[in-house]
């Protein structure tokens, strides 16, 4: 990765990966009950973690979390009985990004990037930072994989499985340790160089981003 270093612009970068979980109401979008957030800075060659969040979220009273749910996730209605709603909890996470600038990075990145829009009001700085997906980051270095499924590119690449698959911090931090290895192989076989060569791989941008409204100075956490 140290040729993609040479840009000072991808350089000069936190790397925020990001993974929600969530509950899927039918015939209304997407409801979080968990994130976590992992904030990366490149150092020395590497990806150095400089800061991280999690939190379980309380969902809408109307919106019950189901038996299929907890198997998915292990998430119980009684685990989150006691979690701050999305609107408190964005917020939280949205006063540490006070040091920019940033890229989010996530696994499908579409699906945070749309549960990221809903909750704008709450998260404007968060929700103004462009995305890089590494599902398409893969499939630029990979093509004719078969499957670009998290699960999938961790057997590919030989990372372990975390026990906790489908918990938010586990699969952020598989999904960081991918972005490294396809960063590395990507620098190395020449895919990509600069910041501007991952944007037009597999940038996204801020999905109906709010405008920042300035507030009281905040401890940067990232």
């Amino acid at each position: 990765m140290t040729g993609l270093l040479r840009d000072p612009s991808l350089a000069a970068l936190t790397l925020v990966v990001i993974d929600f979980e969530g509950l899927t109401p039918a015939g209304r979008p997407a409801e979080p009950t968990e994130i976590a957030a992992l904030a990366l800075r490149p150092e020395r060659g590497r990806l150095v973690e400089v800061g991280r969040f999690e939190s379980l979220i309380r969902p809408p009273a109307d919106v019950p979390v189901t038996a299929r749910d907890v198997v998915q996730t292990g998430i119980t209605a009684a685990m989150l009985a006691g979690a701050d709603p999305a609107a408190a909890v964005m917020a939280r996470l949205d006063a540490h990004l006070s040091a920019p600038p940033y890229r989010l990075i996530a696994h499908h990145a579409p699906t945070e990037a749309g549960m990221i829009a809903r909750q704008a009001e709450h998260c404007p700085r968060l929700a103004a930072v462009p995305l890089l997906d590494t599902v398409r980051l893969a499939r630029a270095l990979l093509p004719g994989l078969g499957s670009y499924r998290l699960d999938h590119l961790l057997a590919h690449y030989a990372i372990a499985r975390p026990a906790d698959r489908h918990r938010a911090m586990p699969d952020v931090t598989a999904t960081a340790r991918l972005l490294e290895l396809l960063l590395n192989e990507g620098c190395a076989a020449g895919r990509w160089r600069t910041l501007l060569d991952l944007d037009a791989a597999a940038g996204l941008p801020p999905k109906h981003p709010a405008p920042h409204r300035p507030g009281p100075q905040q401890h940067a956490l990232f």
